[in-house]
């Protein structure tokens, strides 16, 4: 089939359908997703001040439903965006309608370069606008932001070295914006019915609190009872004197290099989140020996996805409902073996804009140190994520 020969789908913008739809994305999110949008205005003008020059948006990526709550974003600013979107999203009239809209594919884990050079193109035009998601991947971690792969800023600051030779005062803006979901309404019930029927499907007995509300040692004991069995099935045992986290770092490392193995591929050093996707690519490009190798090789890497952000604390740093539930998704995930987990309840999707930077004024640095003032950028760029992801209000 086309779908599966074809490397790369360039963005092919519609601006009055992207109009007809931005007229109704609120209702679609409201009805489809369970979702509405909430920004201030003060925001909405961070992002009209410059919109005649070319912006880069990074944002974090909690949720598999971002995309079209950036598209309702844009909808409220009065703008029309580009998308850097996974490839495997691209299938028939799906893809046709994302092409439309302004998005365009990636084929993550093998430096696409037909992507890149599509980036770097639009981002030499005036007033480009793209949305880039530079975790790499969606984290389904609600409060806490993934590191930022380096691309994300390396290209536009490549662009903007480059116009400045020919026009000193070219523009380019790369903006931070945090995104967070709260639930509108009170999920004590649903964390006891998702606790409930972990326990059952796991044959636990719920552990005995002595509160109310006190659902923290249940998770716990789910966690475990997950954790023990995933050692098992992967041939580790426990190690007394390693604490939660190591054991989960050792579990994710030995699974990653046993995939890796069956495909022949060298082990490496770089994230693991960017080794499952190289994986998935080759799982896309070549046949395995056989279905049932490819199908298992697939849902490893998706288990791998799963777990790649979590950590132990996260929860109990701020027992709020969006962190309980962020862990017991994934739990979900892995014990009923779903890819994806729809959304509990209502939810409101928050942005905070950060203060936009010009990257022209990093030009000078970058021609002079071009790692070392990536490398610094994007690091500042994930912290300004960060630290307003915890200024959310409630």
């Amino acid at each position: 089939m086309a779908s599966e020969t074809v490397l790369f789908f360039p963005p092919q913008q519609k601006p009055l359908l992207i109009r007809l739809v931005q007229s109704v994305s609120s209702l679609v999110l409201q009805r489809l997703y369970r979702c509405g949008v909430v920004v201030s205005e003060d925001d909405v003008a961070k992002l009209r001040a410059i919109a005649g020059a070319r912006v880069v948006y990074v944002c974090n990526h909690p949720t598999m439903e971002d995309g079209m709550v950036l598209f309702s974003l844009a909808a409220r600013v009065g703008q029309m965006w580009h998308y850097i979107v996974a490839k495997e999203s691209f299938q028939g009239l799906q893809g046709r309608f994302l092409q439309w809209m302004g998005c365009y594919s990636i084929r993550r884990g093998l430096g696409d370069r037909s992507s890149i050079a599509q980036t770097l193109s639009l981002l030499k035009a005036p007033q480009a606008q793209v949305v880039i998601f530079p975790e790499g991947g969606c984290s389904y971690q609600n409060d806490t932001v993934m590191p930022f792969r380096s691309g994300a800023i390396q290209m536009p600051l490549q662009v903007i070295a480059q116009l400045m030779k020919q026009d000193p005062d070219a523009n380019l803006y790369v903006v931070p914006i945090s995104l967070k979901y709260r639930y509108t309404e009170p999920m004590t019930a649903i964390i006891e019915d998702t606790l409930w029927g972990l326990e059952q499907t796991l044959g636990l007995t719920p552990v005995e609190t002595g509160a109310a509300g006190d659902f923290y040692p249940r998770l716990l004991a789910i966690a475990a009872q997950v954790l023990v069995q995933l050692e098992a099935e992967y041939g580790l045992v426990s190690e007394p004197e390693q604490d939660w986290n190591q054991r989960i770092d050792r579990l994710r490392n030995h699974v990653i290099t046993q995939c890796e193995q069956q495909l022949d591929l060298p082990s490496n050093d770089a994230p693991i989140r960017e080794r499952v996707y190289k994986i998935q690519a080759l799982l896309e490009a070549e046949e395995p020996k056989t279905v049932a190798e490819g199908d298992a090789l697939y849902w490893t890497t998706v288990r791998l996805l799963n777990f790649d952000a979590i950590y132990d604390g996260y929860v109990a740093a701020d027992p709020t409902p969006e962190r309980f539930l962020d862990t017991l998704m994934r739990l979900e995930r892995e014990v009923y073996q779903v890819e994806h987990i729809q959304p509990k309840a209502h939810r409101q999707a928050r942005f905070r804009v950060g203060e936009p930077i010009n990257l022209r004024e990093y030009v000078a640095d970058f021609r002079r140190d071009k790692a070392g003032t990536v490398g610094r950028l994007t690091e500042q760029l994930r912290q300004a994520v960060q630290t307003n992801l915890g200024g959310h209000t409630e």
